[in-house]
């Protein structure tokens, strides 16, 4: 078996749906991830009915539960449709990122456990085994949300990952767009790295300066991809 193959298995069995609205969500995310459906492309319920073979409950608590991930927008008059994101609110995005993920890691320093740590250079092994094994860029993204999963509970900061949850979701498909970038999946993989030698010394300074340079990087490759603004 290969490590692709053995990535691709851990991803398909960790997003296995249970329901039917978890099959229609698990479908319409990787497609709006893999760029499939477009920013700003409508999501019509009667074509998602007949597609999905579903209810129009079904349906529509799919597309709430998007909107709550910040994958999709409910727009008055319009319905559905995939969110888009301009480059200024990606640049302040990236910013309370940066603010609020300083803070998590010198939570998680001052913390966690030595479990804690482990668990967390695990799960920086596993991003990069899912790198090297050239996955899609969303499937390495459900990889490195395993990453992040650590630092919530070591850090044992439920406020911390509600609010960042909420920044994080309205950038992912962004986030999926950096890491398309030729490169960027191993500097990233490094940048993570050193992130967690710094937590490994007990330096949460050092450590929440090295998170917060990981999320200028991940912005200047993001803000890349986007459109130039006229």
């Amino acid at each position: 078996m290969t490590a692709a193959t053995t990535h691709r298995e851990v991803a398909a069995t960790e997003a296995a749906p249970t329901s039917q609205s978890g099959r229609v969500h698990q479908e319409l995310s990787r497609q709006i991830l893999d760029h499939q459906l477009a920013p700003g492309q409508r999501l019509i319920e009667r074509e998602l009915i007949d597609r999905f073979e579903v209810s129009r409950a079904t349906v529509r608590e799919t597309l709430r539960q998007l909107s709550a991930e910040g994958l999709v927008q409910i727009q008055p008059r319009r319905g559905a449709v995939v969110r888009a994101i301009d480059t200024d609110e990606a640049r302040d995005l990236y910013r309370l990122r940066g603010a609020i993920e300083g803070l998590l890691v010198e939570c998680f320093v001052e913390r966690a456990g030595v479990a804690d740590v482990q668990r967390l250079q695990e799960a920086v092994d596993a991003l990069e085994g899912a790198v090297e094994a050239g996955l899609p860029a969303s499937e390495v993204m459900r990889v490195r949300d395993g990453f992040y999963e650590a630092l919530f509970d070591g850090a044992s900061s439920s406020v911390m990952r509600e609010e960042l949850g909420v920044v994080q979701a309205r950038v992912r498909v962004l986030c999926v767009s950096s890491l398309s970038e030729s490169g960027r999946g191993a500097t990233a993989v490094r940048e993570l790295r050193a992130v967690t030698q710094a937590i490994i010394e007990a330096d949460g300074p050092r450590a929440a300066a090295l998170m917060r340079e990981h999320i200028a990087f991940a912005a200047a490759a993001t803000l890349r991809t986007l459109p130039r603004p006229d």
